[in-house]
């Protein structure tokens, strides 16, 4: 995901803007991996192979994002980690 895209995002939960960016692996100003968070409904959504995953918690896959989570655990803010929405660890 290019860092430019995050101007024209928002949550699709909530519609709030701006969002917050979190970078686990970026090189210059595209992100490979990461989360975009929301810090009006405290959901996150993952930046997976430079691609953005922001779906409504319907239909989210729930084994997904627990296995980005663990995977980016010491990555990522505990606020993304230990308290975020739709779910956490």
């Amino acid at each position: 995901m290019n860092k430019k895209m995050l101007e024209i995002l928002a949550c699709p939960i909530d519609k709030h803007f701006p969002l917050e960016i979190f970078e686990s692996n970026s090189e210059n100003e595209v992100i490979f991996e990461g989360a975009i968070y929301c810090t009006k409904c405290s959901r996150f959504y993952p930046i997976i192979e430079e691609i953005p995953i922001m779906l409504p918690d319907e239909l989210r896959d729930k084994n997904k994002d627990i296995e980005f989570l663990k995977r980016n655990q010491s990555l990522l803010p505990e606020k993304i980690t230990k308290h975020a929405f739709p779910w956490h660890l």
